[in-house]
């Protein structure tokens, strides 16, 4: 359960506060035997966080299992201080060796029943999805601005955590980091033809929006229109896959607890050889 552990990273979510008020970013990553890891909780560091690792980047770190965290991927970083980053995983050769890496000892799950009944028995929280049939990208105003009072909150708890920073750096990075006006979602179909829509909580997808927004002059439905040919006209081109996590909250009780952490795009193999 401890000890040092190599974790290739392929999940950053965007900022966001919990109803408990201290998950902010979801980190996850694979193993060197392709078994996931979940970071959490990890301080979340505007600047430094965007510059300390990236998606594809190797690192090392001394875990230990988290014992507030039931879920079973759920590991601490024993010392941040001590985080090693190594090699970063390119997409050369169509993806050949992020292909190899994340999907060669990994199931990947297709029906979305199955895979809830074993998030409900607490055997992962992580998975990899594979939709049958991707129907829309949806998206939902929301609130414009970080709540005051979860704010407030968080930056009462921080106070007793030494991992996260001081409740003047709090603020100061969520004053930075702007909040999603929206919520996006994919709506899909599993392979028994079962449709959903879960969240996107992607890090890549909030900065596309935002790059997005600032490339139109602020015309925000241009800015949605635009992020939403990228995840449905362009990636439906591509062999999709999703990265599915649970919500700690929801986990091992709800209906669905699953949201789409992070998307997964490799181009199209013709090879009959995946790997």
């Amino acid at each position: 359960m401890k000890g040092i552990k190599k974790v290739l990273i392929t999940v950053k979510t965007y900022p966001t506060i919990s109803k408990k008020y201290d998950e902010l970013v979801c980190t996850a990553g694979l193993q060197e035997d392709g078994a996931w890891i979940r970071i959490y909780p990890m301080p979340f560091r505007k600047l430094e966080y965007e510059n300390q690792y990236k998606k594809y980047q190797w690192l090392e770190a001394h875990f230990e299992k988290n014992d507030s965290d039931v879920r079973p991927e759920s590991y601490n970083v024993t010392d941040i201080n001590k985080i090693k980053l190594l090699d970063t995983v390119g997409t050369d050769a169509d993806w050949s060796e992020r292909r190899k890496l994340v999907l060669k000892n990994q199931q990947v799950f297709s029906n979305l029943k199955n895979l809830i009944a074993k998030a409900n028995k607490n055997e992962l929280s992580l998975a990899i999805f594979k939709p049958a049939k991707v129907i829309d990208f949806l998206w939902e105003r929301t609130d414009r601005e970080w709540s005051k009072e979860k704010m407030a909150l968080l930056k009462a708890k921080s106070q007793q955590m030494s991992f996260f920073q001081t409740p003047e750096e709090i603020e100061k990075e969520f004053s930075v980091v702007p909040k999603l006006p929206y919520r996006f979602s994919y709506k899909f179909a599993d392979d028994k033809g079962t449709e959903s829509t879960l969240m996107v909580e992607d890090w890549e997808t909030g900065m596309l929006y935002w790059n997005c927004l600032k490339k139109s002059g602020n015309k925000e439905e241009v800015a949605l229109q635009q992020v939403k040919q990228k995840y449905l006209d362009e990636f439906l081109k591509k062999d999709l896959y999703f990265f599915l996590g649970t919500l700690k909250e929801f986990h091992g009780w709800a209906k669905n607890p699953f949201v789409i952490v992070g998307v997964f795009y490799p181009p199209v193999k013709k090879q009959m050889d995946l790997f």
